[in-house]
């Protein structure tokens, strides 16, 4: 069950990573040619590697950080037309993955849990 949680947060973390950056940079971006939108995906950097080596505390801030992405992908998602509502909708997908997969991996890997 843990693997699978960290599978899960690892894959869905990268996904977004390359989600934010395709989407800033050429899929649907906000200015033509590209914008400086696709820093956004620079925080989600940040957790990454404590996330790829199973660090508890990684995950428990990590959780907090990606609501940022999935408020954003909802509001883009109601807001946005055509291509970039459905990479918006990806990101709340994704976003959500993330969540969960974090949130029940820190709680299955507390101390009094084991």
């Amino acid at each position: 069950m843990i693997r699978c949680l960290y599978l899960a947060a690892c894959s869905s973390l990268i996904a977004l990573i390359f989600l934010c950056l395709a989407w800033e940079l050429r899929l649907a971006p906000v200015h033509p040619g590209g914008s400086w939108l696709a820093l956004k995906a620079l925080p989600l950097l940040a957790p990454l590697f404590g996330i790829l080596h199973g660090r508890r505390y990684s995950y428990q801030w990590a959780a907090m950080l990606i609501l940022l992405y999935f408020s954003e992908g909802i509001v883009r998602a109601t807001t946005d037309q055509g291509r970039g509502q459905w990479l918006a909708i990806a990101e709340t997908g994704l976003s959500l993955i993330f969540f969960c997969a974090t949130v029940a991996y820190a709680r299955l890997t507390r101390p009094c849990a084991r």
